[in-house]
């Protein structure tokens, strides 16, 4: 397992706001990931401005160095371009109520 970073937990992702594509939608440049994306803004972010994408992590390509995230569509960054959020913790039955 690569940095401590396994299958299920929450990372980030530093993206780049590129320009405005429509009033509620922005195009971002994701460091390592060579397409487009675009993302739902509420927030009005401008040209240039830094942003946190957040998602779960998928799979590790341990021999690759790559780590593909869910954030809506699947993406696949370089690991050294994600930071954890929060580790993946599985339910235990003491966590499960029943009725």
């Amino acid at each position: 397992m690569a940095r401590g970073i396994g299958i299920g937990d929450v990372v980030a992702i530093t993206a780049t706001v590129r320009r405005r594509v429509t009033e509620d939608r922005v195009s971002v440049s994701i460091p390592s990931y060579n397409f487009p994306h675009s993302i739902r803004d509420s927030t009005k972010v401008k040209h240039g401005q830094q942003i946190e994408l957040t998602g779960e992590i998928t799979r590790i390509d341990d021999e690759g160095g790559k780590v593909t995230v869910d954030m809506g569509p699947l993406v696949t960054v370089d690991l050294d371009k994600v930071r954890l959020v929060e580790k993946y913790r599985p339910s235990s039955i003491a966590d499960v109520h029943c009725l």
